[in-house]
C-alpha cells in the first residue's frame, strides 16, 4: 500500500482490522473471515470496510474469495446546533478550543487539520491553504479576524517556524482528546444529547451552514474539497432549518449591519427602513 502511495492513514486502517481478524480467524480461510465479519456487531458501512480490507490482503497472497456486498443503510445525521458547538468550544481546553474553532469556520477534516503548517496560514489575508485528503480538490478558506488572531497568538507563544506543525499530535489523538471532554461536559451538564456529536459533525455543521447562507452548490463543493457533487448534496440535505431555530437582529446603519454580519448574522429583508439579519441558533 505504500508503494501504491496509500495514505497513512489508510494502511493503519487495514493494518488495524487484518490484525483484529488474525486474532479471531484465520486469515488464509475466506470462509472463516466471511463469518467473523457477518457476525461482527458494526454497521453494513463499517463491514463493508472490513471486507476492502480483507481484499487487499487477499489479492496480495492470490486467494480467491467472494467478497460479500454490504450496503450502507442511508441514514441523515443531525446537525448540532451553533449553541451547542459553541458550548462545546468554549469549555475545551485553549487548544483543543483553537482545533475546534478551525474545525467549525473551515470545515477541514480532523487528518487536514492536523497536517497544517504554519505556512498554510496567511495571516495578513485571514486565508489557509490546506492540503486536502481522499485526493479531494485544492482549496482555499477564510477565516474570521478573531481566529486569524488566535492563531497569530498562538504561532508567536509558541515559537513556531513556517515548516512547523500548527499541532504537534495525530488526528486520532484530536479526536480522542475531544471525546473525553465533550462526555464530560456531557455528564456535567445532564445532557446526554451531547455525546451524539462526533468531531466530524463540524464539519457537517459548516458544509450546511455554507450552503444555507450561500445556495451555491458548486462553492460548498469547492470549499468542501470533494471530487463529486454527489457527494456535496449528501451534506446540504443533513438538516431543514426552521424559523424558531433563528435569532433575529436589526441594523439602522452601516455599522451595525457590519458587525452583524462579521458576527454571522445574514441579511434577510427590511421593513421601515430597518434591515434585518439572522443568523442559527
Amino acid at each position: 500500500m505504500k508503494n501504491n502511495a496509500k495514505a497513512d492513514t489508510s494502511i493503519k486502517f487495514v493494518d488495524k482490522v487484518l490484525t483484529y481478524i488474525n486474532k479471531h480467524a484465520d486469515l488464509d480461510q475466506p470462509e472463516q473471515v466471511k463469518q467473523l465479519i457477518a457476525n461482527k456487531p458494526a454497521t453494513n458501512g463499517t463491514k463493508r470496510d472490513y471486507c476492502i480490507a480483507y481484499n487487499k490482503y487477499c489479492k496480495y497472497y492470490q486467494i480467491q474469495w467472494q467478497m460479500p456486498n454490504y450496503k450502507p443503510k442511508a441514514q441523515r445525521r443531525k446537525i448540532p446546533t451553533t449553541k451547542k458547538i459553541d458550548m462545546l468550544i468554549a469549555r475545551a481546553s485553549k487548544r483543543l478550543s483553537l482545533k475546534l474553532r478551525l474545525s467549525k469556520e473551515t470545515g477541514l477534516r480532523p487528518i487536514e487539520l492536523i497536517n497544517l503548517k504554519v505556512k498554510d496560514i496567511d495571516t495578513d489575508q485571514r486565508l489557509i491553504y490546506p492540503t486536502t485528503a481522499k485526493n479531494g480538490s485544492a482549496r482555499t478558506l477564510k477565516i474570521s479576524s478573531n481566529l486569524n488572531m488566535a492563531l497569530q497568538n498562538y504561532i508567536n507563544i509558541n515559537k513556531l517556524n513556517q515548516n512547523d506543525k500548527l499541532f504537534n499530535t495525530t488526528a486520532s489523538n484530536y479526536a480522542h482528546c475531544y471525546h473525553r471532554m465533550r462526555n464530560n461536559l456531557a455528564d456535567k451538564l445532564n445532557d446526554q444529547s451531547l455525546t451524539t456529536i462526533r468531531l466530524y459533525d463540524f464539519r457537517h455543521y459548516f458544509a450546511t451552514m455554507l450552503y444555507h447562507k450561500t445556495r451555491d452548490i458548486l462553492y460548498v463543493k469547492q470549499q468542501m474539497g470533494h471530487k463529486s457533487i454527489e457527494t456535496t448534496l449528501i451534506y446540504t440535505q443533513l438538516l431543514n432549518l426552521q424559523d424558531d431555530e433563528w435569532t433575529c437582529k436589526t441594523a439602522t446603519n452601516v455599522t451595525d449591519a457590519k458587525n452583524l454580519i462579521e458576527s454571522g448574522f445574514t441579511y434577510v429583508t427590511e421593513i421601515d427602513g430597518t434591515k434585518l439579519f439572522r443568523k442559527r441558533k
